[in-house]
């Protein structure tokens, strides 16, 4: 699933190419229109195929910009301001493009879902192999609550003590620091692939109880996720499997991971482990992690 760096590097390449457009029409694919019409909330969501089409029409996009994981299209309309929140899922990807044709991919071009004409001319597509990602078109942040709950941006001067309180806090300092760390609500746009290496880099087992760790050596491992993580934005983030940025470019992070899908450790030459935390498996050395 793409977390920060890979929605970053999305919407640095799709804002300077379709801020202060306006959306002509839009269409679906049948597989939208058949998966909504039985009643599964595909891609689209809390709208009707019909109702997102025609509220989507004449949209201006003003700006472009990226929250946690998520890309905010910030829209107008008759002077009324609207919200696009697009989620990529696990397989999303957006194309601009003069036709689906151009989409040199044959598994996205098989898989475009959403199209949006531009009144200038050319096409916006979002393709999903998958269908896990989603849109929902709202006036505001507060018309879906749970994008309020999202944690400060890692950049951000609050984002360390709004880490800190949570991390130490009954909620969560029982639970294993790899799991705290890939909590949105504790910090935003730290997944499975950032989680795992700032870890690695800090010796820290991830599965190690969040009380177990020091004050300080919580400050050094945020600081490590905050640049490992703006190691990856400045890499173009990492095309692991079908993550693709706009019009189907890749980044090369994948190539910097020192334990994220390795066999043998890069810095002992020991064979890795894997365990399950919080649903997800979590790659580290037994005898460089404690």
């Amino acid at each position: 699933m793409p977390e920060l760096p890979e929605v970053e590097g999305v919407v640095r390449d799709l804002a300077p190419l379709m801020e202060g457009r306006t959306i002509k029409q839009l269409s679906v694919s049948d597989t939208v229109v058949t998966s909504k019409s039985a009643g599964k909330e595909t891609i689209i969501k809390g709208k009707t195929v019909e109702d997102f089409l025609h509220d989507m029409e004449q949209m201006q996009i003003q700006r472009i910009v990226r929250r946690s994981k998520y890309i905010y299209f910030h829209l107008q309309k008759h002077n009324q301001p609207h919200l696009l929140v697009s989620h990529l899922g696990m397989t999303g990807a957006w194309f601009v493009v003069e036709s689906p044709d151009e989409i040199t991919e044959e598994k996205f071009r098989k898989h475009a879902h959403i199209f949006l004409e531009m009144e200038d001319g050319g096409l916006l597509i979002y393709s999903d192999i998958r269908r896990f990602g989603e849109m929902r078109l709202l006036q505001s942040e507060e018309d879906f609550p749970p994008l309020l709950e999202m944690a400060p941006e890692p950049f951000s001067e609050v984002a360390l003590e709004h880490f800190l309180t949570l991390a130490e806090s009954a909620k969560y300092k029982g639970k294993p620091i790899k799991e705290v760390i890939m909590d949105g609500k504790v910090i935003s746009g730290c997944g499975n692939i950032y989680a795992t290496e700032a870890l690695f880099h800090m010796s820290i087992h991830p599965g190690r109880k969040t009380e177990r760790i020091s004050r300080k050596r919580k400050i050094q491992l945020f600081e490590e996720i905050v640049r490992v993580l703006q190691e990856s934005i400045d890499a173009g983030g990492s095309t692991i499997s079908d993550y693709r940025s706009v019009n189907g470019n890749a980044g090369t992070m994948q190539n910097r991971l020192h334990m994220y899908g390795k066999k043998v450790c890069t810095a002992c030459g020991k064979p890795t482990r894997s365990i399950q935390i919080a649903g997800r498996s979590s790659v580290y050395c037994p005898a460089c992690q404690k």
